[in-house]
């Protein structure tokens, strides 16, 4: 389903339906909701079974530092943040390089729907139903060059409307990167909605990553740029501290934070009491990223 910029996602899949749906695709054999399964992935590789969090867990309780270091900091102040217009500057080791309007960006994408266990660096967890379009379709369209290596996005910058910027709590702007195998990754997605409805402020609008085996840090958000490269770039976290964030960043609960375990997790919704629950090796998607990384020291390279 291609993008068009007169549609709504909430227009397509009414949230209050949303629910409904997944149960009478669970009676079909558990396919993926409105997923379009690229060539050697079955639809219901995608989408995990799991219950997804309220829209209320999800746009509540977020890191989105450029607001506040508060996990209720992005939903009171993100409101100022102004989405449209937007474009993204798209540059580096690509055919096509260029600074591209929202709606150009999204011309021919297929838009998905996804149900995608997040696990925080944290130790908390939630499952969220994005919206949204794999990476690797945006970068195909842009043309990767070869001798690109690497993947670089940066956040907006902008203080006037993102307040937790006016300090120098982070180097701002908030950097990412990832590996290109890691990038064209069917799992590896683009988000521009949850549940049906574009995405909140608060959780990154209009664009931002999704890398559901990786810590939700990697997951950077209201994305304005993206670079191919050469060599690693820098990642906002590993240069603040590279002895606690790495630049891998995958979920490994035999590698604990030098603050605190990652072996289990506390799922947000859950209630005041809940069991905390075990937490699987890349956050669960093994199967289908694992191989990416034979041969690796995944202790070393965190």
């Amino acid at each position: 389903m291609s993008f068009k910029t007169d549609l709504k996602y909430s227009d397509v899949t009414p949230r209050a339906d949303y629910l409904n749906r997944r149960q009478i695709m669970a009676g079909l054999g558990g396919v993926a909701l409105g997923s379009i399964a690229g060539p050697g992935f079955a639809a219901g590789q995608y989408s995990t079974d799991a219950t997804p969090n309220t829209l209320e867990d999800i746009s509540s309780y977020n890191n989105f530092y450029e607001f506040g270091f508060g996990k209720e900091d992005p939903a009171e102040y993100a409101h100022t943040l102004t989405t449209d217009p937007w474009s993204v500057q798209v540059d580096g080791l690509v055919d096509k390089p260029g600074n591209y309007d929202l709606a150009d960006l999204l011309t021919g994408m297929d838009i998905e729907e996804r149900i995608y266990r997040f696990r925080c660096v944290e130790a908390w967890s939630m499952v969220i139903p994005w919206n949204g379009f794999q990476l690797s379709q945006l970068l195909e369209k842009v043309g990767v060059q070869p001798s690109a290596k690497y993947v670089y996005f940066e956040t907006l910058v902008r203080p006037e409307e993102m307040p937790g910027q006016k300090g120098a709590s982070l180097d701002w702007p908030y950097r990412e990167g990832l590996r290109l195998d890691e990038a064209m990754n069917p799992l590896t997605l683009v988000a521009t909605g949850i549940y049906g409805e574009d995405l909140p402020n608060q959780n990154g609008a209009p664009l931002r990553l999704v890398v559901p085996w990786k810590y939700g840090f990697k997951s950077i958000k209201s994305i304005v740029r993206i670079s191919l490269m050469d060599s690693q770039p820098q990642a906002t976290w590993n240069m603040q501290n590279p002895a606690e964030y790495g630049f891998y960043s995958n979920v490994n609960p035999t590698v604990s934070h030098p603050r605190w375990s990652q072996a289990t997790e506390r799922k947000i919704g859950g209630g005041l009491f809940a069991r905390r629950q075990e937490t699987l090796m890349f956050n669960g998607y093994g199967e289908q990223v694992a191989n990416m990384y034979d041969g690796m020291d995944l202790t070393a390279n965190f």
